[in-house]
């Protein structure tokens, strides 16, 4: 079958993309800048990226209690305190604590505005109409998404709706771009500050063509996307985190509230509640390959030079262009998971050093 295309495909090619397919989608991975240029760019001031191929969905009922508690029964975040116009980051969970997907949720009113990861949308979405008939659940496949991301990101948009100024990080608010009303959240997936725009289908090229129009804002493709969100620590589903890895191994324990933890008010009542945040034998850390020479996913970690089995795996890495050199993340056992700590990786029968560090890799720039 096919790769879908994305609604601005037409803009993409005439804004000289090189496309792969992911997720089903035939997704522009690169422009004239390049993958290194493109990441500095939005590093230095402004990247615009298509993402609309995930899933923008909106869950309603006859209240935001209704709904928020609802939506807990898929989630272990506290959804029920979520502020009107505030959102958080998610994940839906398996009866074996595993992650399915991760997610943005945010509050519009009474209602529930849910992003999710293209690959997963099908299942998400099913997921999702389990909680009818007290739940509505509508698929806003009638809107575009695009992600506007970097320091000058706030002046970008600011240019164009004054209003978005006063915004922090993790708001939610409606704009307006050249007279097209949008929503847009202060979040992305850089580690930059920035925003996500939802848009109307009919008018998304119209947005994206202002955007483009600004000196500081250049398009950025899936290449660069990669290597900002692994600077920036941030998981790739079906990469860092899947069905077989809990939340505590994945190091996301920081995005369950204290009302869904253990001895929380509302602790339990989501899949899989009493191993998802239980104690594990491994678990995800940043990793620095040491000289030049990215360590990708899939290669296996091991104790030392001349050790048989190996004890981890590296999930994803790349070269950096911000720090000037590889980085990796990747699961370990807990007692080697200490910063500092130097393991092997074997990369085509040679086995080279690579020490646990940090994460992020670069530091956090959103506006708070």
């Amino acid at each position: 079958m096919s790769a879908q295309k994305l609604p601005l495909h037409a803009l993409h090619e005439e804004l000289g993309a090189k496309f792969m397919d992911f997720a089903g989608y035939d997704m522009p991975v690169q422009y004239a800048l390049g993958v290194m240029g493109e990441h500095k760019h939005t590093r230095a001031y402004a990247g615009l990226f298509d993402v609309s191929h995930m899933g923008q969905v909106r869950l309603s009922g006859d209240s935001w209690e209704a709904v928020a508690l609802a939506f807990e029964t898929l989630v272990p975040q506290d959804v029920l305190a979520l502020k009107d116009g505030r959102q958080r980051y998610g994940f839906f969970t398996n009866a074996q604590g595993g992650i399915e997907d991760d997610l943005m949720f945010a509050r519009q009113g009474d209602d529930l505005l849910v992003v999710v990861n293209a690959a997963c949308k099908a299942a998400d979405i099913d997921r999702m109409k389990t909680l009818e008939p007290g739940v509505a659940v509508e698929v806003l496949d009638d809107r575009a998404l695009l992600a506007l991301q970097g320091p000058a990101a706030g002046a970008a948009l600011a240019a164009l709706d004054p209003t978005t100024d006063t915004s922090r990080f993790m708001d939610v608010i409606p704009v307006t771009i050249e007279g097209v009303s949008c929503w847009a959240s202060r979040s992305g997936y850089t580690g930059e500050d920035g925003f996500e725009i939802s848009i109307p289908l009919a008018q998304a090229e119209t947005v994206a063509r202002a955007l483009l129009a600004i000196d500081t804002v250049e398009p950025i493709g899936l290449g660069a996307r990669d290597s900002l969100r692994l600077e920036a620590g941030l998981c790739l589903y079906g990469s860092d985190i899947d069905a077989t890895t809990t939340p505590a191994a994945a190091n996301l324990m920081w995005a369950v509230q204290k009302a869904r933890k253990p001895g929380g008010t509302r602790a339990a009542g989501y899949p899989g509640a009493a191993l998802a945040l239980a104690g594990t034998p491994h678990k995800r850390v940043g990793l620095r390959p040491q000289g030049r020479a990215p360590m990708r996913g899939g290669v296996d970690l091991y104790l030392s030079e001349e050790a048989d089995t190996p004890i981890g795996q590296i999930t994803s890495g790349t070269f950096g262009p911000t720090v000037e050199g590889p980085v990796a993340m990747g699961y370990v056992p807990v007692v080697q998971s200490h910063p500092g700590t130097v393991l092997y990786g074997d990369v085509r029968g040679r086995r080279l050093p690579v020490a646990v560090a940090e994460t992020p890799f670069v530091p956090a720039n959103f506006k708070r």
